[in-house]
């Protein structure tokens, strides 16, 4: 089953593989700034770690607020994802269970079976995505108990996805009919724009090799290696995938579709009657999912953390700071981030959620590419253990081109992220910045005590 085309937004179609391009090339540049930033401090943390020590509590403040949105909703999108093809795994071993139990309340596009028959129509209807929501709740269980990643587990997980990704691109490749990627750029320009847009949230995470600017022996030379590595890797990869998916069946079909490659197959299996598809779907549901519950472990514990961080700093309630007397992990923060994406990914739909979690992400890579070029000017002499090659250009070209790509996001999409904003702005300034660690109250607090006898 899946999703029918939404809103009238023009698709990239077969032009996928250009939109993939396009999105690595802006995470490159943006990857630089972030290398930084993160070498003119010498911890590692976040985005809003970093803005914090060199650009202050609003700037931090309103990254953070960003982040808790990325995050959130990145990891609802994936766990909407995680569900889709967990009903897809159920359905190949036979079993059916209630409709209204396994999709979203919230059905923009409507949902139909693999043979096109209406099973929702567009708008909402009574239901809850379990599956979307046990997962995470797992999964916030786990971390409150505590969890340490180790580098071999990680491997692993990587191993498996790209197993999985290959599987499909090997097999996939012989059931290739070229009509489907006639015209190759059905929407023109605008549609490999908005392409890129909508599934830009799939790069969210490349940024982590740039905090390693001060452990890199030569970070001058190593870090612009290892995140462009990364992201070639990455998009190779993606454009495999892209390409046989969009050769296997018509591109229109794969709209607002949570398991667009194991709901291709499982079409394409019925109709050619092939074993080795039969059971390579089954091979890549495996693989997706764990892949996707090792990328809900890591957001989770991330958003988790930087609500630790902003409620330690006092610009949230201290009780986000709580750490378990056993566990000894955040485990309120913890909890209430479970539940705050565990409900919403229940009733809310992959599409609203992946733009969200796009335009919060491209926000916040403006912000950081923005950052690099005020500290040019205003601490041109702070120390940097890397600083990104061609001297503005990277800044402000990662700039130009995200706001290009928030350009591609719906209007509805853009009101969305600006009524957060607003939220989070009464928040500071109601509450946040009078007990902050840096309001005029704490910092009196702090000199009276440094002060007496």
């Amino acid at each position: 089953m899946h999703h029918t085309a939404t809103l009238g937004r023009p698709g990239a179609g077969p032009a996928l593989s250009l939109s993939l391009i396009l999105v690595a090339i802006v995470c490159a540049f943006t990857g630089l700034c972030y290398a930084e930033l993160a070498s003119m401090i010498p911890i590692a943390g976040s985005a809003y770690t970093y803005t914090y020590a060199t650009m202050g509590e609003l700037i931090a403040w309103i990254i953070g607020w960003d982040l808790i949105l990325e995050y959130a909703v990145s990891n609802m999108a994936v766990s909407v994802g995680f569900a889709a093809h967990m009903a897809a795994t159920f359905q190949w071993f036979g079993w059916h269970p209630a409709l209204r139990w396994i999709t979203p309340a919230y059905l923009p596009g409507g949902l139909t079976d693999l043979q096109n028959n209406a099973l929702y129509t567009p708008g909402w209807h009574f239901g809850f995505n379990l599956p979307a929501f046990l997962i995470v709740l797992l999964l916030t269980v786990v971390l409150v108990r505590g969890i340490r990643e180790s580098a071999e587990t990680n491997n692993i997980m990587v191993l498996l996805k790209i197993a999985a990704i290959l599987a499909f691109v090997f097999v996939g490749m012989r059931f290739i009919h070229p009509a489907n990627y006639h015209p190759f750029v059905p929407e023109g320009w605008s549609g490999v724009l908005t392409g890129g847009s909508i599934i830009f949230f799939t790069y969210i995470g490349f940024d982590s090799v740039s905090t390693a600017a001060e452990e890199a022996r030569n970070p001058q030379r190593d870090i612009p290696i290892g995140i462009i590595a990364t992201l070639v890797v990455c998009t190779v990869l993606y454009i495999a995938v892209a390409v046989v998916l969009t050769g296997i069946v018509p591109w229109h079909n794969l709209i607002d579709d949570a398991a667009p490659v194991v709901n291709s197959m499982s079409m394409l299996a019925g109709t050619t009657k092939s074993a080795l598809l039969h059971w390579t779907e089954l091979a890549v549901l495996f693989g997706a999912m764990m892949g996707m519950i090792s990328s809900l472990l890591v957001f989770q514990l991330g958003q988790a953390r930087v609500w630790f961080s902003m409620s330690r700093d006092g610009l949230l309630p201290r009780m986000f700071s709580r750490v378990h007397p056993r566990f000894r992990t955040p485990a309120v923060a913890t909890w209430i981030a479970g539940f705050l994406v565990g409900i919403p990914a229940g009733i809310l739909d992959i599409g609203t959620l992946s733009d969200l979690s796009n335009i919060g992400t491209l926000f916040a890579f403006v912000l950081v590419s923005l950052g690099v070029i005020i500290l040019r000017f205003k601490q041109p002499d702070r120390r940097r253990g890397f600083r990104a090659p061609g001297g503005l250009a990277a800044p402000i070209l990662s700039v130009i081109f995200c706001v290009l790509l928030m350009a591609g996001l719906p209007i509805l999409t853009w009101l969305r992220f600006f009524f957060w904003l607003v939220i989070g702005m009464a928040v500071y300034w109601l509450y946040s910045r009078h007990r902050s660690e840096f309001s005029p109250r704490n910092s009196d607090t702090v000199l009276q005590t440094a002060t007496k006898p």
